[in-house]
């Protein structure tokens, strides 16, 4: 649920329903509320406790999650359930698609109701929809907050067994760190997301093809060699699954079987390079602290 390109082009000024109106209306009375819960990756077992009461106390909720046994599970918890999933289409725009998201969300937090988003994940990471929705119920005077939740980035770390503390971690949508001039620092982690969607700048297709990968592994050879390790990961999403996990050189990424929700992990390609001046200045200031 990302914009991958351009996400600086949303306005919300431009999203369906999203003008304030009723500027005289007392919010705080008509009982209208907006909450976007994560439930995590892994279906009932990453789930908050606080997560489950929003959900089950709400008024409505609306599911941005990954498959329709989620969306069953999550229908034993509210009764009025609505999916956002029918807003995507085949052709359709995801700019347009998200934006209609925000509108149904606002439409009923103005009718009074207490709504909560539901989204996988944690609703804050790649996800425009939720961020987008506080915003413009919060700019018309609604209560509306967020609550985290576990992201595959969590998943990652744990299945990998990476620490992002030794070495640094970098994150980037994959087309947004193709098309734009990135900073990169090959001694660190490279995470990049949504690498089925490589090279898309439409906002409208669902994958994209080996052509598009090679483009990638073009712009990581400025970097890393081509026989460099890479790994295409997937998090587990039900409790009997095993996360995906594939290790293979930068070369071969066109010709991958690539998964639509699989993540580009980039191991480091050097080593942590020692800033001299910097070193002494510390050293510098060590030493008056003993002395003084």
């Amino acid at each position: 649920m990302t914009n991958v390109a351009r996400p600086a082009s949303f306005d919300p000024q431009y999203c369906p329903g999203s003008r304030s109106r009723g500027k005289s209306l007392n919010k705080a009375s008509s009982g209208g509320s907006l909450v976007c819960v994560g439930i995590g990756i892994t279906l009932g077992a990453h789930i908050s406790p606080l997560a489950r009461s929003h959900i089950e106390q709400a008024d409505v909720i609306f599911m941005g999650v990954s498959d329709g046994v989620v969306e069953l599970w999550l229908k034993g918890m509210n009764k009025d359930a609505r999916s956002l999933q029918p807003y995507y289409q085949e052709g359709k725009s995801r700019v347009e698609t998200y934006q209609e998201m925000v509108a149904a969300m606002l439409a009923e937090v103005r009718a009074g109701k207490r709504v909560c988003g539901v989204f996988y994940g944690h609703p804050g990471v790649f996800a425009w929809a939720p961020h987008k929705a506080i915003e413009v119920a919060r700019s018309e005077g609604y209560p509306a907050h967020m609550e985290p939740g576990i992201s595959s980035a969590d998943c990652l770390y744990a299945d990998l067994g990476i620490d992002p503390g030794s070495h640094g971690c970098q994150y980037f949508a994959t087309s947004q760190f193709m098309i734009y001039r990135r900073q990169i620092d090959p001694s660190a982690w490279l995470i990049l997301w949504q690498v089925g969607l490589a090279g898309d700048n439409t906002n409208r297709r669902v994958a994209t093809g080996p052509a598009y990968r090679q483009v990638l592994v073009d712009v990581l050879a400025r970097h890393y060699p081509l026989k460099h390790e890479v790994i295409l990961y997937q998090a587990a999403t039900l409790p009997i699954q095993s996360p995906h996990i594939r290790r293979l050189a930068l070369a071969a990424l066109p010709g991958a079987d690539i998964k639509a929700l699989d993540t580009l992990v980039v191991p480091p390609a050097s080593e942590l390079q020692v800033d001299a001046d910097v070193l002494k200045r510390l050293d510098a200031l060590d030493r008056n602290e003993v002395d003084g």
